[in-house]
């Protein structure tokens, strides 16, 4: 696949991953704009193609009423393009392209024709941020007759405030409510994310992908497919999981451990971020909607739609779904085919689910629901660090005695009944439970519905199980001093910088360490 291929098929992903969206088109006064022009709607080239329309024109030494003249505009509306306000159609855009002695695709190009205008753009931008809009402070025209000096000083000063602001919105609590509005968006759209499918069946298409498991071999050859090389490394930084060279188009991986297959997700996720077109994270909120994206991505890969769906809906058929089958036929762990079984189960199946991913003590790490389920939640909404019932099946699994079989139950809770399986993952980390669950009008066409196994949760009444007995309580009063587990990440702000947590230093070191490889 071409990389305008790749940039075609994503372009609406691209939108959302650089946390942009398109805004309701409004016309200034009585005048419409006239027919060869739209109203920009925000997009990030608007302002870069103005530009360099701009230079191109004053490099040729033409007025805007000479080139206007040319190619059928009036002044004020090719300034108002140079400006980024509006945004020319295609036979404009070929029009001006052949005035300025160009072709389209120069006009097209996403680098500022000088520092001049990228300082200039970049100006204009934050000028039009939220942020800056809320201080009720003029903004400044960087026209002509602003000094380049100055110029410099004012971006120099929005790139600080917006450090500033980005360091102080990461809290906790902010973080917490950019998470529970990521969750309400993928419920909104059933967990589907349908141009992120789109890019993964290409990429499998024109890579040669044949059917069942994904191999590395196959990963490697889509990384190829697209200009990069995958290189392990024995000193990738620790705060890091990848490091994508661009500029010398290599994906930087930590040595593998024997027989895991992390490495293919590994690769995915950094190529996800290539093809799904994402742009330097703006803040929190859109740091996590580019991981979303991403882990998304690599499960869209290592589990393809097309052969995925024509499993679940034989299976469906057959009233014998089971996320072990997917997870065998395509050669993932238990929580990819999970995830993925969310992914594809409402729009494909038309099966509402839940899915969870737990600690051994009952906190919640990853959680999905669209079928009623009622979550444990914090006051902004957010899910993760909550602590679920003891009597839901996800808690439940820990307590039987074979760990290495899923467990399935139905549990009666103040939403409904619902039927779930869960297993247990033992990890470096500790134990987890992966658990997936219909409500019960559905179970019926999963398997492992016969279970006799039953619970009841009246959460989040305290005493359904996390309030102790009278009867404990008073044996116990005044003779326990219990020591909790400090979780410092709570009480700080979350790590500053463009990809939080990450150590720009250790990054750009390893870079120059591998530069000459």
């Amino acid at each position: 696949m071409s990389k305008a291929t790749v940039t075609a098929v994503t372009s609406d992903t691209r939108r959302r991953g650089s946390g942009e969206a398109a805004r309701p088109r409004t016309v200034a006064g009585p005048q419409l704009p006239p027919p060869e022009v739209e109203e920009a709607d925000g997009a990030t080239d608007s302002l870069t193609l103005g530009r360099r329309i701009r230079h191109l024109r004053r490099a040729k030494g033409l007025t805007l009423d000479a080139v206007g003249a040319e190619v059928g505009l009036s002044a004020s509306a090719l300034s108002l393009i140079e400006n980024g306000k509006r945004e020319p159609k295609l036979s404009m855009l070929a029009a001006l392209a052949a005035a300025l002695g160009t072709d389209p695709a120069g006009l097209l190009s996403e680098q500022a024709p000088s520092r001049r205008a990228a300082l200039e753009i970049e100006l204009v931008r934050a000028q039009r941020s939220p942020a800056f809009q809320a201080l009720q402070v003029p903004a400044v025209r960087p026209g002509p007759r602003l000094p380049t000096e100055a110029l410099e000083a004012l971006v120099g000063m929005h790139r600080a405030m917006a450090a500033m602001q980005a360091e102080r919105a990461a809290t906790p609590e902010q973080a917490r409510r950019a998470n529970a509005g990521l969750r309400e968006r993928m419920r909104a759209q059933d967990n589907y994310f349908r141009e992120v499918e789109q890019t993964a069946e290409d990429l499998l298409r024109h890579t040669g992908y044949q059917g069942g498991p994904v191999t590395r071999v196959t990963v490697d050859r889509m990384v190829a497919h697209l200009g990069f090389e995958i290189q392990h490394a024995t000193d990738l930084p620790p705060s890091t999981r990848t490091v994508t060279d661009l500029a010398n188009r290599r994906i930087f991986l930590p040595q593998p451990a024997a027989g895991q297959h992390n490495s293919r997700t590994l690769a995915l996720q950094a190529l996800g971020h290539v093809v799904l077109g994402h742009k330097v994270p703006a803040d929190y909120g859109d740091f996590l909607e580019q991981r979303v994206e991403t882990n998304y991505f690599a499960a869209a890969v290592l589990v393809p739609q097309t052969p995925a769906v024509r499993l679940l809906s034989t299976a469906k058929a057959s009233k014998d779904i089971a996320i072990e089958d997917l997870r065998d036929a395509f050669g993932v762990s238990y929580e990819t085919a999970a995830h993925r079984f969310t992914n594809l189960a409402t729009e494909h199946l038309g099966l509402p689910v839940h899915f969870m991913r737990i600690s051994a003590s009952g906190i919640i790490y990853k959680a999905y629901a669209n079928d009623g389920v009622h979550f444990p939640t914090d006051s902004s909404g957010a899910i993760e660090g909550q602590r679920v019932c003891r009597y839901w099946t996800a808690r439940v699994v820990f307590d039987q005695p074979d760990q290495t079989a899923s467990y399935q139950q139905y549990t009666d809770t103040g939403s409904g009944t619902y039927w779930c399986t869960a297993i247990v993952d033992h990890t470096s980390q500790g134990d987890f439970s992966v658990s997936v669950g219909v409500p019960y009008a559905h179970a019926k066409w999963m398997r492992g519905r016969e279970t006799t196994e039953r619970g009841a949760s009246r959460c989040p009444d305290p005493a359904c199980c996390s309030r102790p007995s009278d009867e404990l309580a008073e044996r116990w009063s005044g003779r326990v001093w219990p020591s909790a587990r400090a979780h410092s990440h709570l009480l700080a702000a979350m790590p500053p910088g463009v990809f939080p947590g990450v150590d720009d230093s250790d990054v750009l070191d390893f870079l120059e360490r591998h530069s000459g490889r």
